[in-house]
């Protein structure tokens, strides 16, 4: 209904009918509040899920070598033997067991070590605070802004911030990029757009960011494809909760307080239920990961899941001295807070599979992004996911809670972190908004290009990934960014 909150805060949350979408909002985008995971796609997802010929012929050339540029950059690793073991992750483990699914650690982005990396940026050893997705505090977490943004500005690069992106113009045979800087007023004076001129531009504003200024653009009268805003998938994402189990998981970030070397939340995430290894059918796979809720909000935790389980919970064990010593967790978790009782027992699974993709974004009579997408919480992936979850909270003793927004009440609408498409890749205009290459197609149909107008981020990719999408963004840009310079 509107906009709410400080415009330039770490955290964006579009709100919309039928899906939500969080966003990180700073110089370096979403990897500043990612969970780090670095996981490739299976390979069925490039050979059947809608992408350009000349990528699927590139998948062992110049789509590998991506990922190999990005992997050099990013470092992901798993999480050291050296460190103190995670409970969340032996948790998943037993799960795995259980439930006859494979287990592994994931590799992710965090520094276990104090090493000034190959940016020349210093890096310190993560301290298992779990508070990876509020902005890590302790130099440990590879976000762009310790890789990829300060090595450009060792490369000569110049970054401006604060600045909003409105629209791209072509002018004879370069760019105008229109942009207002945020805070200083200019929109009380309805003050026109300030311009930077570039013979090269390279749009990397996130799947909602790109997706905006390029229907911006074509509202004023950049020539594009039909299919700008088109493709929209929220990778499948699905949350849920195993709240008040059997085991305890130190599933909660530490915030402002100490850790406790004996009972670490570690890196965000850390390990990996993935049914993609199992099923026949690859649409039907999907990565199960163990998240850490932010310590910022442990005050919050104990009354709202008592709350929220009783109203939408289903109980997975029964009988009297079980229920009693699940009254008595509730009891220590509000008396004595969220490090305590039920919520310390609880494990946050979030989940990425396979949608449609058919979502569709759009400007409204207020020039903001909307995101349009009829029965999206119905779509038969979510259905798997939550029946999945369930059976994974039936085996530690807890009780399943589903994301509160997946209810009658909020219409089953969703929430997703990994926005994908709307400049989706694609063979000609009639598919997608870009070639290959990243290059931007010039009309409603055929294979031509704008010259030195390029899309490098997570809009471009045409389908649902099934598991986390950074690693694959950053290699599909690598590989745009080679072709680019060999062009």
């Amino acid at each position: 209904l509107g906009k709410i909150g400080n415009p330039t805060g770490l955290f964006n949350y579009h709100v919309n009918e039928e899906i939500n979408v969080l966003v990180g909002c700073g110089l370096g985008g979403t990897s500043l509040i990612n969970a780090n995971v670095a996981l490739h796609p299976v390979r069925d997802v490039f050979l059947e899920g809608g992408w350009p010929a000349a990528i699927i012929s590139d998948l062992d050339d110049g789509v590998q070598k991506g990922y190999e540029r990005a992997a050099e950059m990013l470092r992901p690793r798993t999480y050291p033997v050296t460190y103190p073991p995670l409970k969340k992750a032996a948790a998943m483990q037993y799960i795995a067991g259980r439930i006859g699914e494979p287990w592994y650690p994931t590799p992710i982005n965090v520094t276990f070590e104090d090493r000034v990396n190959e940016a020349g940026v210093q890096q310190k050893a993560c301290i298992n605070c779990g508070d990876c997705v509020t902005g890590c505090n302790h130099l440990a977490k590879n976000t762009t802004q310790m890789n990829y943004l300060p090595d450009a500005v060792n490369h000569g690069a110049t970054i401006f911030t604060e600045c909003h992106v409105e629209y791209i113009e072509k002018k004879d045979d370069t760019w105008l990029v229109h942009f207002k800087p945020s805070g200083v007023g200019q929109d009380v004076f309805a003050a026109p757009p300030q311009f930077v001129e570039a013979d090269i531009v390279v749009v990397s504003a996130g799947t909602l960011g790109s997706s905006e200024i390029m229907l911006r653009s074509k509202q004023k009268g950049l020539s594009t494809s039909p299919m700008v805003g088109h493709k929209f998938s929220g990778n499948g994402d699905v949350l849920g909760f195993s709240y008040n189990s059997d085991r305890r998981i130190n599933g909660i970030g530490y915030g402002t307080k100490p850790v406790d070397p004996a009972n670490p939340a570690g890196p965000n995430i850390a390990s990996i239920i993935d049914t993609r290894l199992s099923v026949t059918d690859w649409r039907k796979g999907m990565s199960i990961e163990e998240g850490v809720i932010p310590g910022a909000l442990a005050g919050l935790l104990p009354a709202a899941f008592a709350a929220i389980s009783a109203a939408i919970g289903q109980d997975t064990d029964t009988g009297i001295v079980d229920r009693l010593k699940e009254q008595a967790r509730i009891l220590d978790s509000l008396v004595l807070g969220a490090y305590h009782g039920a919520t310390i027992n609880t494990i946050t699974y979030l989940v990425m599979s396979h949608d449609s993709g058919k979502g569709v974004m759009y400007l409204d009579q207020e020039d903001r992004l909307r995101i349009d997408w009829p029965g999206a919480g119905e779509e038969p992936n979510i259905d798997m996911a939550n029946d999945m979850l369930l059976n994974c909270t039936k085996q530690v003793g807890g009780t399943y809670v589903e994301s509160p927004i997946w209810t009658t009440l909020f219409k089953k609408s969703l929430i997703t972190v990994h926005a994908l498409g709307g400049c989706a890749m694609a063979d000609d205009a009639t598919l997608g908004v870009v070639n290959d290459k990243g290059q931007v197609f010039s009309g409603a149909t055929g294979t031509a290009v704008h010259k030195g107008l390029y899309i490098m981020d997570g809009s471009v990719v045409p389908t649902a990934l099934g598991t986390n999408p950074l690693f694959t963004i950053s290699a599909l840009s690598e590989r745009s960014c080679a072709l680019l310079v060999k062009d």
